[in-house]
């Protein structure tokens, strides 16, 4: 992935790097600086030896350790802890002579591992996994996966309550790529606390690897921040408060049409509130004038929920109240009378002519777009539907997981195990920037670029919230906002409005209002936090 060419990440990132990138700085800081392999290694054990005192002080501490670097890191942290008086227990999943270069040299510093046995992990109060290494990718095999497997049952809480053994792991956690978050394996390794060196890689914050990543120390080992010329370009980073600071704001001399024009389309019987949310997020993340489209058999619930500053536009519909095709044409107008932003999809029903809808407007439509919901379900199986033909249109799709699956025609299951795969088919096959939500949402660009959210807000876990994040992006992207950059800066705002909200109310107490009432904040709070 290293090797895609792809425009710089925005500066609102941190960097993350993969597998391929992680091997060439090392090779950059060995060859090029002169950097010892070994200082590293070093460094590395030090800091992995930290990470175990911190979080147990006291007793046994078991090392299982591989044939790599990685390896060599859990020998160097295997002394440093015995130094300290810790009882150690190092074991290897290698015969020895499987160790090679600053490995061998860490073992021989201090002495030869036992080789792994069933009850190697017997008294523990911590374990120490340094089995695998970032370069790994395939499903881990032989005595590694029982290795794994062990660590994993002891690891894990029992039914009865007792709790499971505290894990260290180094580098990444055995059986997850650190390059994409996937665990191909039968089991991973469920760390507490994972050291990585020198730099976090994707599959620290992408689901699944990201749970298993438990809390991610960052430890440097001496390697300069910025790497030679050899070094591929990062295409991951993490979402941080700095991306909103290349967001347009409202000039003094503005009006409500230079703000930004959104047009949400949506609702059906039973589902007025879903375009009324959109449209409280796009008011408040800075549209200037927002349209509410929905069909007439709903117009009084419309009424009713949508922020007394939008405008109602009445679309026709069939017998059983949902949105027909013959909606095309005034939703057209009205985008084409303020130079709108399309945001589609949200409570919008599926059945009836709602697919010819939906392909229509993606059709004609020269604008962006953001498409939501039941606007993906109408063209399940087919994203290239979505891939108008127009060149350079900005195109946002906001689906969770369920929706990716339904799109895309796989199984959910299959969505969950490889996330940064399917939202980057779907990105390629759609031609637009994906957000596939979750707590680690990924915003993927059909360029190869990937922003993560750094996630961690559970209050928004309820309904609504996703409405609310169609019509925050929907109102960046009419500001002329770059696709990648609305999308990212829109997760990361209701990232914190939720994590406001959830300050105020409790996660549990959480509603999708809340999120869209608290967007404005979440925008000052840390220009506010600066002066």
């Amino acid at each position: 992935m290293s090797g895609d060419a792809a425009p710089d990440l925005p500066a609102g990132l941190d960097p993350l790097v993969d597998a391929e990138a992680m091997r060439a700085t090392d090779a950059w800081a060995i060859d090029e600086l002169g950097m010892g392999g070994g200082a590293l290694m070093e460094a590395a054990g030090a800091a992995l030896a930290d990470a175990v005192v911190e979080l147990v002080p006291d007793g046994l501490v078991v090392l299982v350790c591989g044939a790599g670097n990685n390896g060599g890191d859990g020998y160097v942290a295997a002394r440093l802890l015995e130094d300290l008086g810790r009882p150690v227990r190092l074991v290897s999943t290698v015969p020895d002579e499987r160790l090679q270069g600053d490995a061998a040299a860490a073992r021989d510093a201090f002495r030869p591992a036992g080789p792994w046995t069933p009850d190697a992990l017997d008294g523990a109060a911590v374990i120490v996994d340094a089995i695998l290494g970032t370069g790994a990718r395939d499903a881990p095999r032989g005595t590694a996966a029982a290795a794994i497997s062990a660590i994993r049952t002891v690891a894990v809480p029992a039914d009865d309550g007792t709790p499971g053994v505290p894990v260290v792991a180094c580098d990444v956690p055995s059986g997850v790529d650190a390059t994409t978050g996937e665990t191909p394996g039968e089991h991973a390794v469920p760390a507490d606390v994972t050291v990585s060196f020198h730099a976090a890689a994707p599959g620290h914050w992408i689901s699944p690897g990201k749970t298993r990543t438990g809390r991610l120390v960052v430890a440097p080992i001496g390697i300069p921040g910025r790497p030679g010329a050899d070094v591929p370009a990062p295409w991951a980073g993490v979402l941080t408060d700095r991306l909103p600071d290349a967001l347009p704001t409202r000039a003094t001399d503005g009006t409500k049409f230079r703000s930004g024009h959104v047009v949400v389309v949506g609702g059906g019987p039973g589902m007025s509130g879903a375009p009324c949310l959109a449209a409280s997020g796009a008011m408040r993340a800075g549209a200037g004038y927002v349209t509410v489209a929905a069909p007439g058999s709903i117009e009084a619930g419309i009424l009713a929920r949508a922020p007394t500053e939008t405008l109602g536009l009445v679309l026709p519909h069939d017998d059983e109240g949902g949105v027909t095709s013959a909606a095309v044409s005034p939703v057209l107008e009205a985008l084409d009378s303020h130079g709108g932003t399309l945001v589609l999809g949200p409570g919008l029903g599926r059945g009836g002519s709602r697919g010819t809808l939906v392909r229509d407007l993606v059709a004609r439509h020269p604008g962006p777009v953001v498409l939501d919901a039941d606007a993906l379900a109408a063209v399940a199986g087919d994203p290239e539907a979505l891939a108008a033909p127009h060149d350079g249109r900005r195109a946002v799709l906001t689906p969770h997981a369920g929706e990716l699956a339904r799109l895309l025609d796989v199984g959910s299951a299959d969505v969950g195990a490889r996330r940064l795969h399917h939202a980057r088919e779907a990105a390629r096959r759609a031609h637009a920037v994906v957000v596939l939500k979750g707590d680690d949402t990924l915003i993927v660009a059909p360029d190869g670029r990937v922003a993560i959210s750094p996630g961690g807000v559970p209050g928004l876990a309820t309904a609504g919230t996703g409405d609310v994040l169609a019509g925050t992006i929907g109102a960046l992207l009419s500001r002329g906002t770059d696709a990648f950059l609305a999308a990212a800066a829109g997760v990361w705002l209701h990232l914190r409005a939720g994590a406001l909200a959830s300050a105020e109310h409790g996660p549990d107490g959480v509603v999708a209002r809340d999120v869209a009432e608290r967007l404005g904040h979440a925008r000052i709070s840390r220009v506010q936090h600066r002066q």
